[in-house]
């Protein structure tokens, strides 16, 4: 157990860092329990200073033991002006063969899921975004934090 708070440390300094290109990035943890509860909406303001188009990906940080082979996630988004959207995610969290995807580190993992190709947002201000997990158990075991990431299209 204490390898893994290490890891989750050494990761989240690391998380410090933004890749060039990155917009905004921001992490969420869930429950000291390593679970998510359907009860456990998280909230994350994301300011637009220029209009356009960008590419809007959800993170997801799991323990070894998600039981799922992907993480099934409803997204609230509400605009500056108060347009409320809804869509639902299906992230990825095993291939095919049944094996982990994403970024490993002893017992942790980190993947980056594209929900939103050319995102566009028409509205300078802050977009506010309301996460929930959609799974039909609760509460979703082993999941860590989810997080939103915008990165400007090259």
């Amino acid at each position: 157990m204490k390898n893994l708070w290490l890891y989750v440390t050494i990761a989240l300094l690391g998380a410090a860092c933004h890749p060039e290109g990155r917009v905004f990035v921001e992490h969420q943890k869930l429950s000291p329990q390593i679970e998510w509860l359907k009860e456990d909406v998280k909230t994350f303001k994301v300011p637009i200073e220029i209009p356009g188009e960008y590419h809007l990906r959800l993170a997801f940080r799991y323990a070894n033991g998600y039981q799922y082979r992907v993480a099934l996630v409803k997204v609230t988004e509400i605009s500056p002006s108060g347009k409320e959207s809804v869509y639902e995610y299906e992230l990825s969290i095993r291939d095919e063969n049944g094996d982990y995807m994403g970024e490993p580190g002893f017992d942790i993992w980190d993947s980056e899921h594209l929900v939103e190709p050319n995102k566009t947002f028409s509205e300078t201000g802050t977009y506010t975004y309301h996460i929930e997990h959609n799974m039909p158990r609760d509460p979703l075991h082993y999941a860590m934090e989810i997080g939103v990431i915008l990165d400007e299209i090259e």
